[in-house]
């Protein structure tokens, strides 16, 4: 994403990069880029309703339009949530394969064709309205590093695209259904 911020044209452009923990590369990507960076650790606060609440303040002295986790392994509280689109990915075709293990998962149930999603973060683990899909095939010989690491190269990719697209289009979320774009005037034709 820090990549594709730089073309104009992508439409978005990240005000910070936070994590829960130091020392990831992430945080020394962004820095490197120039862009500010948070550290917001569980360890630090009495419970994790306080993290929760100091965490979505973080974000909030951000003012971004949306939220994304990309390896960020933590449910993110209500406050944060509540208070932003926040943008989250599987390595699997949800609702197949929810939870920490999706790749191993997917193996184990012997699927041909497993993938990746781009969802809308919501309080449950991997529940959110999903945005996008790409799949990935299974094939034999196939053990879960050699599989989650062609589904993490599709996962970024269509994250990137993601993002961009809900910039520059916007969207709508009607149930469980996102749209990115504006909705069409039924008036016109096309």
């Amino acid at each position: 994403m820090l990549d594709a911020v730089a073309d104009e044209g992508y439409g978005a452009r990240i005000v910070a990069v936070g994590a829960d923990r130091d020392g990831i590369e992430g945080l020394d990507r962004a820095e490197r880029a120039g862009v500010p960076t948070f550290v917001e650790r569980v360890p630090d606060h009495p419970t994790r309703e306080a993290w929760d609440l100091a965490i979505a303040d973080r974000i909030a002295g951000y003012e971004p339009d949306l939220v994304v986790c990309a390896g960020f392994m933590k449910i993110l509280g209500k406050p944060t949530l509540s208070a932003f689109p926040v943008l989250n990915t599987h390595p699997a075709l949800l609702p197949s394969f929810p939870g920490a293990h999706g790749v191993r998962d997917a193996l184990a149930h012997g699927v041909r064709v497993t993938g990746c999603t781009v969802m809308l973060a919501d309080a449950g683990v991997d529940t959110g309205p999903i945005i996008a899909q790409e799949a990935v095939r299974v094939y034999d010989g196939d053990d879960e590093h050699t599989l989650h690491e062609r589904i993490k190269a599709v996962e970024r990719g269509l994250l990137v695209e993601t993002v961009g697209r809900m910039a520059r289009e916007g969207w709508t979320v009607t149930g469980r259904t996102v749209r990115i774009g504006r909705p069409r005037d039924p008036g016109h034709a096309g």
